[in-house]
């Protein structure tokens, strides 16, 4: 039987998503933030851009998100390495500051690190 718990979406940022990138792996759930630099409503696509990099999002299931180019969004979702990524929820987070965020990132993946170091000692 098929497991069919949904994972949480594994914060990064867009430049760490790049073919031998660990993240870098078809339905791996993450999650992403960038700038929406364009929105089709006809196909309910997204393009979110961090700094030189973007990526394609499908929003067609998410509901009350309503999109506006130039603002800030996180989504959270699976990564399709073809053609587009669908996202299972989405948010508008104008105002927030992407550096801190991004040390944010790097903190929680070290107390994580550690986490798990401390489980194997006690193992």
């Amino acid at each position: 039987m098929a497991n069919s718990q949904i994972e949480s979406g594994a914060p990064i940022t867009l430049q760490e998503l790049y073919p031998s990138s660990p993240f870098f792996m078809e339905a791996r759930s993450l999650r992403v933030t960038g700038l929406l630099k364009g929105y089709s409503v006809e196909t309910a696509i997204g393009v979110i851009e961090d700094g030189e990099k973007s990526l394609k999002i499908n929003t067609q299931h998410l509901r009350d998100v309503s999109f506006r180019v130039g603002s800030v969004y996180q989504f959270i979702g699976e990564l399709h390495i073809e053609p587009n990524n669908e996202a299972r929820t989405g948010r508008n987070v104008d105002g927030i500051d992407i550096n801190l965020y991004r040390k944010t990132i790097e903190l929680l993946r070290r107390f994580l690190e550690i986490e798990e170091d401390n489980r194997n000692m006690v193992e």
